[in-house]
C-alpha cells in the first residue's frame, strides 16, 4: 500500500510538472510583452496607445531661398480673375472628376531691362521715353478651392492630378488676362 501512495504521489508530481510546463511559456510571454510595452511605449509602433496622437495634425515647414535677383519692372496694371475648372480624366472606363474654383492675380507691365530708350531734346525742351511692349509679368494663384472630387473605381486622384489642375488654372488665367485689355497700354509717353 505504501508503494501505491508513492506512485500516486509521483504521478501527481509529474502531472503538476506537465501543467507547469504548459503554463510557463504563457507566463514568460506575458512578462516579455509587459517589458516590451513598458520600455517602448514612446516608440512609433505603439502610437495606438496614445489617444492624443490618433486625432492630431502635424505640419512641418522649411523655407528655402531659391534665387534672389535684381529686377527692373514697372507694373502698370493688375487684374484679379476667378475661374471654374472642371477636371475629368477617364482611364479604361473609370472616370475621375473634380470641380475647382481658382482665384488669381495677373500683373502686366514693362520690363525695363531691355528695349527702353530716352531721347532728350534741349532746344525743344522735350524728353521722349520709349518703353517696350507691355507684357504679362506674373501670374499668381491667390486661392484654390476644390468643391467636388470623385475618384473612379481604379482611377484614383493622385498628387500629380492636383498639380495638373493647378498648372491648367495658371495657364487659363494668364490666357484670359491676355484677352482682356490688360496688356494694351501706350508705348510712347
Amino acid at each position: 500500500m505504501l508503494q501505491l501512495s508513492s506512485k500516486g504521489e509521483e504521478m501527481a508530481t509529474n502531472n503538476n510538472k506537465s501543467k507547469l510546463w504548459t503554463i510557463l511559456p504563457w507566463v514568460l510571454l506575458a512578462l516579455s510583452l509587459v517589458f516590451i510595452f513598458a520600455g517602448n511605449w514612446k516608440n512609433p509602433l505603439f502610437n495606438f496607445l496614445n489617444i492624443e496622437k490618433l486625432n492630431s495634425t502635424k505640419i512641418d515647414q522649411a523655407i528655402v531661398i531659391e534665387k534672389i535677383q535684381k529686377v527692373a519692372k514697372l507694373i502698370t496694371s493688375e487684374v484679379t480673375l476667378r475661374d471654374v475648372i472642371t477636371y475629368e480624366n477617364t482611364w479604361y472606363g473609370s472616370t475621375k472628376r473634380s470641380l475647382v474654383v481658382v482665384t488669381g492675380k495677373v500683373s502686366a507691365g514693362v520690363n525695363l531691362e531691355s528695349g527702353t530708350s530716352v531721347n532728350i531734346d534741349d532746344r525743344a525742351k522735350k524728353i521722349t521715353i520709349t518703353l517696350p511692349q507691355t507684357t504679362i509679368l506674373s501670374t499668381e494663384i491667390t486661392d484654390i478651392k476644390t468643391y467636388d472630387e470623385q475618384s473612379g473605381v481604379w482611377n484614383r486622384f493622385t498628387p500629380e492630378d492636383k498639380d495638373k489642375t493647378f498648372t491648367l488654372a495658371r495657364e487659363k488665367i494668364t490666357v484670359t488676362a491676355m484677352e482682356t485689355s490688360l496688356g494694351k497700354t501706350p508705348q510712347t509717353t
